[in-house]
This record gives C-alpha cells, structure tokens and sequence, in this order.
C-alpha cells in the first residue's frame, strides 16, 4: 500500500513537473454570466477575452454559460461555454456567419515554443452542416486551424497547415475533442496534440514547416461558417489557454505554473486585475 501512495505520488509529482507556464487563461470561470463579456471594448479592454465578432442580437444569443458545457474532465473549470452561429450572426457587412472570441493579453502569444490549448465539442441537436465549410479555431492569416465540411471527407474535423489538410479524426456527437496547437514560432513549425474525453494528449502530427505568425490578438476562438444561410450552429468549449513548454497533457487539471492575475469581468478591479490567492484561486476577487 506504501509502495502504491509513493508511485502514485511520484507520477503526479512527474505530471506536474513535466507541464508548462500558463501565459494567457481562457477559462470561462472568469464570468459569471453572457452579459459580463460585454464589459470588454476598445475602450475598456477588460478580462480574458475580446468580443467584436459576432452579429447584431444581445450577446446571450450567441454565448452561453453551463456547468454542463464544460469537458467534465476539466476539473478546474466550473462551467464551459456554448457558442451560437445563426441567421443573424452576419458581422461587419460580410456574407460570412461568425461568432468569435479573441485573446485579451499584454503576453507575448507569438514568440517560442507555446501550445495553445483547448477543447471541443458538438451535439446532435444543432450540429454544423457538413456541406458548408466551417472554419475553427484560427489565427487571421491561417497558418493552422480546424475546419469542418471540407475535403474527401466532409464529416470529419481536418486539422489544416496553411490550407492543406493534414489530420483528421471523425466528429461524433456529444464526444469532447481535446486539442493542442504546437507551435514554434523561432523554427517557424505547427504540430498537433489530440485526445478525447479525459485522455491525456497524444502527439498526432509531428511539427511541419508553417507560416507562423501571431500579434497576439489574432487567434479566433469560435466558428465562421463560409455561406450565409438559415440554421442555427453550437459548438462548446472548455479548457482554453496558451502555455510555454513543455506541454500539459493532462485534461483533468491544470498542472502547469502561473503567474497571471485574475482578469475582472464582472466587476471593475485595480488595473482591470486582481491578484490570485488561496481564497481565490481562479475567479476574480470583487471590489
């Protein structure tokens, strides 16, 4: 039974020695409801996220916040989030439909070995149409990203080096995808980590030759749908953040260092932030 504790205690301590530096946190902990995303602008440039891109209806229309919309392995998490495409998510005048959320961050999200982090899942019920294309979790100039509704099979979820396709993996219901873009932005390089459910990541794709670029607020968390048409789209997503290496492959807790503040989103803070602490680990402390 010794032996058992000590291993058992040597393989986290291994887990936890192994894992990253957290340089920006998307988790959704941060908010407490659809409206709090709306206290970011260009003026007053608060929390986790920027959120521009969308359509022209009340912000609940196309976000949403459940406990049951995170990947239940994500320990660390208190809810997820849904995210809506529909009929009225035209944006900026273009015959696109998208809801989008970018990283709000002074970190340097473009230089190094970083991963960025996330995981995704679609239900039955509002799934997206495998004959329109869907672009998914992308930086502007798509050097890498999913899409959905494209290629030789249209029903899996591709994940693209600049436009070609390069993995692939069946895009069942109700199943959480876990993902890792590896990106070596000094030997301009892409690969990619993947699990599902509560599985540690794998490494699917060694890294390639890619276009590797990032201002740091150009990685789009959501979906644009290429064709405007009617029909209603949701996608949810969890465990969101960007790490230095070595990687965390871990989908049941967040093993990596930190030392990001908390971002304020419901309520303004010193600097738009407030220190974690042991009382508040994750959420934003109230002022």
């Amino acid at each position: 039974m010794v032996f058992v504790k000590v291993f058992a205690a040597l393989a986290l301590f291994t887990q936890v020695a192994l894992a990253g530096t957290k340089l920006w946190d998307g988790d959704f902990s941060y908010f407490s409801s659809a409206a709090a995303f709306d206290n970011w602008s260009w003026a007053n440039q608060v929390g986790p996220y920027q959120w521009y891109i969308h359509g022209n209806q009340p912000t609940s229309q196309y976000l949403a916040l459940d406990p049951s919309y995170k990947n239940p392995a994500a320990t660390t998490e208190t809810h997820g989030l849904k995210l809506t495409i529909d009929q009225t998510s035209n944006w900026n005048g273009q015959t696109m439909m998208r809801s989008e959320l970018i990283p709000q961050t002074t970190a340097n999200l473009g230089q190094g070995n970083l991963f960025y982090h996330f995981s995704i899942k679609r239900a039955a019920t509002n799934a997206p149409v495998s004959s329109l294309e869907h672009q998914i979790c992308f930086f502007e100039s798509h050097f890498t990203e999913l899409k959905y509704g494209v290629g030789p099979n249209p029903t899996d979820l591709t994940w693209m080096v600049g436009g070609v396709g390069k993995w692939s993996t069946p895009w069942t219901a109700d199943t959480w995808f876990n993902f890792a873009y590896d990106i070596d932005f000094s030997a301009n390089t892409v690969g990619l980590w993947a699990s599902t459910g509560s599985s540690p990541l794998t490494k699917v794709v060694q890294n390639i030759a890619a276009s590797t670029s990032t201002n740091s607020a150009d990685w789009h968390l959501g979906v644009l749908r290429i064709v405007t048409q009617p029909g209603t789209t949701d996608l949810f997503f969890s465990g969101v953040y960007v790490e230095s290496g070595p990687i965390t492959t871990s989908r049941s807790s967040n093993f990596g260092t930190t030392n990001i503040s908390a971002p304020c989103v419901n309520t303004p803070c010193i600097n738009h932030y407030c220190k974690r602490t042991s009382a508040n680990p994750v959420g934003p402390m109230r002022r």
